[in-house]
């Protein structure tokens, strides 16, 4: 493959302007990122530690094997301030436990006792969904008091969904481990219950269906909380728990025997711990990939600086230039990269659509770098049929079984978002950039199209035109959208699995590339009718 020849001068005063924006973007990012790490006040977390009991994030920490990575997901999901704060109260991600890829999802029991708000919920969901699709184990560390009931309304029907999925893994063969180290109440109780295996901490794990209070309103039983559900009743009698631990350090020395014994992993591909190295900086992305997303810039640069070697094969390099399609390989794993270097024309719907079919031929997973204000409007290109090629290309999306990672780079609009494999495509992983930006267009394009349309109403109504009241709505429908197209916006709705620092990007992909590379890749032959 051939090695990239970059045309970007760092040492220049535009990229250095543009370096210092895009710091500080990430300033705003980890500054988001350091709130999503409270565990509660620090009389909670005092209060657990007298009680024996070790923070989620430690809880974490000592299960994973030594230096291994930990790749945090959905840790912004509900920044919008509605619930509990950013990330709600569990901490979720991937990484290594006794040299298996596992999902862990810890509750954050001195935060509000790791009751679940609308945005754990979500973030539950998908953690679930992303083991499920991967083919990962799952570790719980269950400390939750249940269902938050001001926000019952929003979370009960959906929370089934937890369970269901606990067993529908199961019976693939993928395994669930709960460990219980304090509270685990009403629906709550049945993560442990439905799990393969769990583990009850003694003295400090209570699970029952309903707590003292309201066994004695429905019954009139008076129990204390140990007789009604403690670890050794359940250990001893009930058989709810499999294993009583003696503290929490005892309780993930278990869960680390439990993966010993776990059929070994298959996985589709074992990358070579040999690597060459991008022959450029992480550091220059900042330099060119544009705080202000109006600006272009040229997507093999990127490439270039995630790839191995900085090498990679393009495929129709002269043909549809505003999509770049490329074989190359990150971490030694094979990948297909799809990158915007534009609009979407005619021409690059069809590369990328042909692209789409070589890599599922040849069992190659998809890496797509999002970065389009759409497909090219306009009286020419709808006779070209720009339509029918940007359905070809959504059709090869949508019927593409070989695994999506999508990166938001820039500019989400549009039917680009559904081309480029937004999430309604069901990406593996999808993640932000802190620049990111999607909508169905740009803040001034929709605040321009409103304001015409108000004219023509206007005129056809026959009744004046207010032309300054009409600015002043389209320019707080500007502030509004861009507010609400921010790439801190999406990750808090959950339409993402996280923002990253661009500079972490290769590792990210790397990361989520042995994940995917975890089971048998087979890429689709049959794809649904191409109107031609």
């Amino acid at each position: 493959m051939a090695i990239f020849k970059t045309k970007i001068n760092s040492n220049q005063a535009a990229a250095l302007e543009n370096r210092a924006e895009m710091l500080a973007l990430i300033d705003t990012l980890n500054k988001h990122l350091s709130e999503s790490r409270f565990q509660g006040k620090e009389k909670h977390i005092e209060k657990a530690l007298k009680q024996g009991k070790l923070t989620a994030r430690d809880r974490i920490e000592l299960l994973l094997d030594r230096d291994s990575f930990f790749l945090e997901l959905l840790p912004l999901i509900g920044l919008d301030g509605d619930g509990f704060g950013p990330g709600g109260t569990t901490v979720s991600g991937i990484g290594l436990v006794e040299g298996r890829l596992s999902i862990i999802n810890a509750n954050v029991g001195t935060n509000k006792g790791g009751a679940i708000d609308k945005a754990t919920l979500q973030k539950t969901i998908r953690i679930s969904e992303i083991a499920s699709e991967n083919n990962l184990t799952v570790i719980n560390l269950v400390e939750s008091s249940g269902a938050n009931l001001p926000e019952q309304e929003q979370i009960f029907n959906y929370g089934g969904e937890i369970f269901r999925e606990i067993t529908r893994r199961s019976r693939k063969g993928l395994t669930t481990i709960s460990l219980v180290f304090g509270n685990s109440t009403a629906g709550g109780a049945y993560v442990p219950g439905m799990s393969d295996y769990a583990i009850f901490v003694k003295n400090n794990a209570k699970v029952f269906l309903a707590g003292p209070p309201l066994v004695k309103m429905a019954t009139n039983e008076i129990v204390d909380d140990e007789t009604l559900g403690g670890a050794e009743m359940h250990s001893r009698i009930s058989g709810v728990s499999d294993y009583l631990a003696e503290d929490e350090y005892d309780a993930l020395r278990i869960a680390r025997e439990i993966v010993c014994t776990l059929p070994e992993a298959k996985p589709h591909l074992e990358a070579s711990s040999i690597v060459n190295p991008p022959l450029f900086s992480a550091e220059e992305i900042l330099n060119f990939i544009p705080a202000d997303i109006r600006k272009s810039f040229d997507a093999r640069e990127l490439i270039a600086r995630i790839c191995d070697g900085s090498e990679f094969s393009e495929f129709k390099p002269d043909y549809g230039p505003t999509l770049v399609c490329a074989f190359t390989k990150i971490g030694n794993y094979p990948v297909g990269i799809i990158a915007n270097n534009g609009v979407l024309f005619s021409e690059a719907a069809n590369k990328g659509t042909h692209f789409i079919q070589l890599c599922n031929r040849q069992n190659i997973p998809l890496i797509f770098l999002q970065n389009t204000t759409g497909f090219m409007v306009g009286s020419a290109y709808e006779k070209d049929g720009i339509i029918k090629h940007g359905a070809k290309l959504i059709n090869a999306v949508s019927n593409s079984d070989v695994p999506t990672i999508t990166i938001l780079i820039g500019s989400s609009f549009g039917a680009g978002n559904y081309a480029m494999n937004g999430r309604a495509y069901q990406p593996r992983f999808l993640f932000s950039y802190p620049n990111a930006q999607i909508a169905v267009m740009g803040p001034e394009q929709l605040s321009g199209v409103m304001l015409m349309i108000q004219k023509q109403a206007a005129e056809q109504a026959g009744i004046p035109f207010d032309e300054e009241n009409a600015k002043e709505i389209a320019a707080y429908m500007m502030l509004q959208v861009r507010k609400n197209s921010s790439a801190w916006y999406a990750s808090a709705q959950g339409w993402d699995d996280g923002i990253i620092d661009p500079r972490d990007t290769r590792t990210v992909l790397s990361i989520c590339l042995a994940v995917v590379y975890n089971q048998e890749i087979k890429g689709s032959d049959n794809f649904g009718i191409f109107r031609m």
